[in-house]
């Protein structure tokens, strides 16, 4: 284990980094009940670890554990990050260090700024945060975001998340000039579909590609979203998504639920309505994006 001012990282993620091999960030919330309810969490963390080091990487689990921030996680920790209830974004890693949060499981936001600090270039996710619906009043406008345009890291995706204001948030990334691709697909995903409807600015065929954007980046900071689309065989149709999260939408305005609790609500009524039937979507996309994001971080140690 590797310990440092910033961050410390497990022994594996360490060696990889020193040798310049391939590492891959993961996001912990997505492992956490925040994400998924147990065991699919653990089932989800063993599936993207898995299929990272299938491609020849290091996977490096992001978490905040006792204070201070993580890249790699021993079992033990991640039994506890299993458990973790605390989310914690960009905003919050400066709170939980201070305030020595036991556990912190990170989002977007706050993976991504954890994998730039460590020198690690390519992140996997399930979907990220966006623009939210009624932003125009309420100003919801997730961290995700902002981290992507501010660190130079490739952030590989199913899109956003499905609930989201798609079109503003594309909107929202070409404002501040994040350039957003599809992996061998023309459309921007909506997470549960492969297609929101809405096309891509970019197509890319493959991995070097995909590099190279984040090489040729016009301003030093910003970083690169890679869309892949969830595999066809496990898509959940649109059709039958779109009713239930306008269901879930409504129940949450309802329920008075705002901020970042908006996800883990709407993700729990998207379950409950379709009687399961989202949880194994979201393991599929999950480790696809993992898969993805290997393929990248191998193709820029050549």
């Amino acid at each position: 284990m590797t310990d440092n001012a910033e961050f410390v990282l497990s022994d594996e993620v360490a060696q990889a980094l020193a040798e310049g091999r391939a590492v891959v960030a993961l996001e912990s919330t997505i492992f956490s009940t925040l994400g998924l309810p147990a065991p699919a969490n653990a089932n989800a963390l063993a599936v993207c670890k898995q299929a990272v080091l299938d491609q020849g990487a290091t996977p490096a689990v992001a978490a905040i554990l006792d204070g201070r921030p993580h890249l790699g996680l021993t079992p033990d920790e991640e039994k506890r990050v299993l458990q973790g209830t605390r989310k914690v974004a960009e905003r919050d890693l400066s709170v939980a260090r201070a305030q020595k949060w036991e556990v912190g499981v990170t989002t977007v936001s706050a993976t991504v700024a954890l994998a730039h600090a460590a020198g690690i270039s390519v992140f996997a996710t399930g979907g990220i945060g966006g623009v939210h619906r009624g932003s125009e009043v309420t100003g919801d406008i997730s961290a995700d975001l902002d981290a992507i345009a501010n660190h130079p890291v490739i952030t590989v995706s199913a899109g956003a998340k499905a609930f989201l204001d798609l079109p503003r948030t594309l909107e929202y990334l070409e404002t501040a000039g994040v350039p957003v691709l599809g992996w061998q697909h023309d459309w921007f995903p909506a997470f549960y579909t492969r297609s929101s409807g809405l096309p891509v600015p970019h197509r890319v065929q493959d991995e070097q590609t995909v590099c190279d954007v984040l090489r040729y980046r016009a301003r030093p900071n910003t970083g690169v979203l890679l869309t892949v689309p969830i595999p066809e065989a496990d898509e959940i149709p649109e059709s039958r998504i779109s009713a239930v999260l306008a269901a879930a939408l409504d129940a949450s305005a309802g329920a008075g639920v705002t901020g970042p609790a908006v996800t883990p609500y709407v993700l729990g009524r998207i379950e409950r309505e379709t009687d399961g039937e989202s949880i194994p979507a979201n393991l599929a996309l999950a480790r696809n994006n993992a898969v993805i994001a290997a393929r990248i971080a191998v193709a820029m140690t050549k």
